[in-house]
């Protein structure tokens, strides 16, 4: 059992340790669905259940597994968990929002092969995190996840607006901006 407060989890997951810009998890969507920043909140909002979801998943399986000293299946039970939350998801899209599931296209499935949610279930159980603790850490990381979404899709809007010289345009700027933000989110490293 870990002995660290569930503010310190948080503000450790959203930012000091951000998935994508600190842990480079998660850049598929990150790159893909940042262009437009409607697109990228919802996307964030996905992301944040399937994680939630899959954390308290990952926390009951692998209590099982401990239990029946199991716990090399534990890899595997985590991507079963993790896919089956994404169909759900998927699912309730497409029926509540066409538009936006038509709008988040390859990349609403691709959430299953999303590394950042796989690893947030290797992370919390290598850590020892309680029940609560693991809740914080999953909205921790999908908040986080959503920032540097929102982020990226802020100033992509921006960049869509601004003259950039032809070397520059397109993925280029983009993972300069990648580049940036991630050193930018290095200042919160004395926070943890």
């Amino acid at each position: 059992m870990n002995s660290e407060s569930v503010a310190t989890i948080f503000i450790n997951a959203a930012l000091v340790n951000n998935f994508v810009l600190a842990y480079f998890l998660g850049i598929c969507p990150f790159l893909g669905v940042s262009a437009k920043l409607a697109t990228a909140t919802r996307m964030g909002a996905a992301v944040c259940f399937v994680m939630l979801v899959s954390s308290l998943s990952a926390y009951g399986i692998n209590m099982l597994l401990e239990a029946t000293g199991a716990t090399f299946l534990r890899l595997i039970c985590f991507i079963v968990v993790i896919a089956s939350m994404v169909q759900l998801v998927e699912m309730f899209v497409r029926k509540s929002s066409p538009t936006l599931f038509k709008a988040l296209g390859i990349f609403l499935p691709l959430i299953t092969t999303n590394c950042a949610i796989l690893g947030l279930a290797l992370f919390q159980t290598n850590k020892g995190y309680d029940m609560i603790q693991s809740v914080f850490y999953a909205l921790g990381a999908g908040v986080g996840f959503t920032l540097a979404l929102v982020l990226m899709a802020g100033i992509r809007e921006k960049l869509a607006l601004a003259t950039l010289p032809d070397s520059v345009d397109g993925t280029a700027i983009s993972l300069m901006i990648a580049g940036i933000l991630s050193l930018a989110f290095m200042g919160f490293a004395g926070l943890g």
